[in-house]
């Protein structure tokens, strides 16, 4: 029998239903009730808007530009990605949507009450990576400001081993102590902040364009930086690989979001409110602030004779009181997309691992913590290692882990679940001890094509067969298809 909501007659706030097992469950994980179901479309077009405008998007954008593509070329890679990336977020957003419970419990259908700890950290430790990425760049805002009010006072010697200096590590974890007072006080803060957050940074990055759209001259010298890739440019022939690469870097910006957004749309009203506000919400704002980021960073080749895909360090060459205001906005867009991207599913994830012992805020604190360990500066260095080392890269962890998910939920079991029994190991997805060997291997089988391309990418390997290199732009889909296909073949014999 499929439930909606748990039953804590007789039981203590932190002990489980008399038949759920301890380590499976806690409140945080608990299905969520017809009460707590208080989330309509436009709750959740605002959640994606408050995301999608901060500075990783804006570099994401502008980084296809210092990569060699036009201006035009780039928002069609960042809206073809999103629109792709949206129908994988409606459909496991359904899951969620339907029987009330967050992504690390819903993966107990298809890898096990045990297994499904695996995938859920996998996904929590690449939020980790974001959450640090992220922090760094809002504590870079902020060493910016200082140095701006202090005529670079602030500017000093690296320090050993860490490869920047003092100023900027105190601004680093300045900002990142900002994100523990917002774990502290939970969801409900970090919802308010998003709410009034939003409406301003939206007009922070319109006062950004006008002011390129003045120094350039107008939107013909703003967009006037040529494509690299056409006759006689620095990478003529080249537009293809570029493109494969760049789109499924696209995907893979918000294919940690695909996988954990049964993480919000658990407190749906329907199944139309969260598909309409992800609709909404999603791929044309992002494209308009992908927009931003590229005309501005176009603009600058002609300001500054060399495109400055990074806003922060577009920054400190502009100088000026109001790029103090700006950089502040882009420290609060960055905090408010962060809580909300990079908090929520590891926090749920690390809480999955030893759910009696870790609630939702220690998972947020732990969250916290690998986000310092990472060194977020070192993924931020070059364009390229940002969007085909560590976009693509993880995007070919993720792909296999959706694919799963989809071909489970939709195919196999027709969008039917035993709620009671994803938190019982007695259950039906409790057998052979807690591990769904279907899920397992598939999610092995559809990691390795992807792995030899990833480690040439990354430096580790110096050479592997163009084929690998091939099969690595398209990571995303490639680990999303084989893993589809394969789990559903083996979970058929298996019955």
């Amino acid at each position: 029998m499929t439930t909606n909501a748990v039953d804590n007659n007789n039981n203590t706030a932190d002990a489980p239903p008399h038949n759920f097992d301890a380590d499976l469950w806690n409140e945080d994980l608990a299905p969520t009730t017809e009460a707590t179901r208080t989330w309509n479309w436009l709750h959740f077009a605002a959640l994606w808007v408050a995301m999608v405008v901060c500075v990783p998007t804006y570099m994401l954008a502008a980084g296809l530009v210092s990569e060699g593509m036009a201006w035009w070329q780039a928002i069609l890679t960042v809206l073809l990605g999103n629109v792709i990336v949206l129908i994988p977020m409606i459909l496991i957003g359904h899951a969620g949507a339907k029987h009330g419970v967050p992504f690390p419990v819903l993966l107990r259908s298809a890898f096990g009450t045990r297994g499904a700890k695996i995938p859920a950290l996998a996904r929590g430790l690449v939020a980790c990576g974001w959450f640090g990425i992220q922090t760094w760049v809002g504590g870079s805002a902020i060493y910016v400001i200082l140095n701006s009010l202090s005529g670079n006072a602030f500017q000093g010697e690296p320090l050993p081993f860490l490869s920047i200096d003092l100023a900027q590590t105190l601004c680093f974890l300045a900002f990142w102590a900002l994100h523990l007072v917002f774990i502290k006080f939970g969801t409900e803060s970090i919802r308010w902040l998003e709410s009034y957050a939003a409406p301003f940074l939206i007009f922070m990055g319109l006062a950004l364009l006008y002011w390129a759209y003045n120094k350039a001259g107008g939107f013909g010298g703003m967009l006037s930086a040529p494509s690299q890739f056409g006759p006689g440019g620095a990478k003529e022939g080249q537009f293809a690989t570029t493109f494969v690469g760049g789109l499924t870097a696209m995907v893979g910006f918000w294919a940690t979001m695909a996988l954990n957004i049964p993480d919000f749309t658990r407190f749906a009203k329907s199944q139309r409110d969260q598909m309409i506000g992800q609709a909404v919400g999603l791929p044309i704002p992002m494209a308009l602030f992908a927009f931003i980021g590229v005309a501005v960073t176009s603009a600058t080749v002609t300001i500054y004779g060399e495109a400055i895909w990074d806003p922060v360090a577009l920054a400190s060459r502009m100088g000026g009181f109001g790029i103090i205001v700006a950089l502040a906005a882009l420290a609060l867009a960055t905090l408010t997309t962060n809580l909300a991207a990079n908090v929520v599913a590891p926090a749920y994830g690390f809480s999955n691992m030893s759910p009696s012992k870790i609630n939702f805020k220690l998972g947020g604190y732990i969250t916290a913590g690998i986000g310092v360990a990472i060194f977020p500066w070192k993924l931020l260095e070059t364009a390229g290692g940002y969007i085909f080392t560590w976009l693509i890269g993880y995007s070919a962890l993720l792909g296999p882990i959706a694919g799963i998910l989809i071909a489970d939920y939709f195919i196999l079991r027709k969008r039917k679940l035993d709620t009671d029994a994803l938190f019982r190991h007695d259950g039906q997805y409790g057998a052979n001890n807690g591990w769904n060997v279907a899920g397992l291997v598939a999610l092995v089988i559809g990691i390795l094509p992807n792995l030899p391309g990833f480690l040439h990418v990354a430096g580790l390997v110096e050479s592997v067969p163009d084929i690998f290199k091939t099969i690595y732009n398209y990571a995303w889909f490639v680990g999303l298809f084989v893993a589809g296909a394969l789990y559903l073949l083996l979970a058929k014999k298996g019955d």
